[in-house]
């Protein structure tokens, strides 16, 4: 089983006074990396968030939003009248007006304003807590639906590369008996008499230096590894990520050890569907 790391997760919290909405985006990224958003009332509680979303969601490129919508008549703000009255009565001293433009003039000045800060009700945090994970839970789900798309995919281009493999195997035979004729024919060509017994030792150390039999048994584990590691009960993207290098590293020896065209174009397209599946192992968790 495999999770995706992309994926989106929403909760909305209705409150009396206000409507506050928890967004999550994910998107792939070697590391977690975090971007936390939020009005200034809830920053204290920051830390707290960071270490919920690490522990759930591990790695990705995440971001995290709280909006905040005020639903009813709600003001942190007052007007701090000795300030104001005074400022008026200064104001009137130096210029006659109206009372409505020397308050709108008073206003403006430093202190006419007391902003009082919010403090977070306990109750109110648990209520948005239980969203934030309910959140969370929204993502991770997004993102296992989007890793079984992944693991699909994934077995497919397995299969398909086993079944190249499988290609090559047959195949192997017929390579080495062309090794054979190439070499007897280059040696007819130069019309010299030659040692069989010599040319034999000769044959079987060209035939054993271009033996693939040990990456064909190596490329054959790290597929049925890839796939056990697939349907394995945590999803691990690194290493996946190993294993498909590992494959790479085999499939690349047949090819340069193959010396033998039909054979090599089999290999180019191993290696075509190795890469599909390394651009989507990006993706895993």
């Amino acid at each position: 089983m495999i999770h995706s790391m992309t994926g989106y997760g929403k909760s909305v919290l209705q409150l009396p006074t206000k409507k506050i909405t928890i967004e999550l985006k994910s998107l792939n990224s070697k590391s977690l990396d975090l971007n936390a958003r939020m009005p200034s009332i809830y920053r204290e509680k920051e830390l707290s968030i960071r270490k919920l979303l690490a522990a759930k969601l591990v790695r990705g490129k995440i971001d995290f939003s709280i909006y905040v919508e005020a639903t009813a008549e709600d003001t942190s703000t007052q007007i701090n009248t000795p300030v104001v009255k005074q400022y008026i009565e200064q104001l009137k001293q130096v210029v006659d007006g109206d009372a409505i433009e020397l308050l709108k003039m008073a206003v403006r000045f430093p202190d006419s304003l007391n902003t009082v800060r919010e403090e977070i009700d306990d109750n109110e945090w648990q209520a948005i807590e239980t969203q934030i994970n309910n959140a969370v839970n929204d993502l991770v789900d997004h993102r296992l639906d989007e890793g079984k798309v992944l693991e699909q995919d994934f077995n497919k281009r397995v299969i398909t590369i086993g079944n190249i493999l499988e290609q090559v195997i047959a195949m192997d035979p017929e390579r080495v008996d062309g090794v054979r004729e190439r070499l007897l024919k280059g040696i007819e060509d130069l019309k010299e008499k030659y040692d069989e017994n010599r040319f034999e030792q000769e044959l079987v150390y060209y035939i054993e230096k271009f033996d693939i039999t040990e990456e064909k048994v190596r490329l054959k584990n790290h597929l049925d590894y890839f796939i056990e590691c697939i349907n394995s009960k945590d999803s691990n993207g690194k290493k996946l990520g190993f294993i498909s290098q590992e494959m790479g590293r085999e499939i690349n020896t047949i090819g340069s050890k193959s010396n033998y065209a039909p054979m090599q174009q089999l290999v180019v397209q191993m290696k075509d569907e190795l890469e599909k599946i390394k651009e989507q192992l990006l993706n895993v968790l």
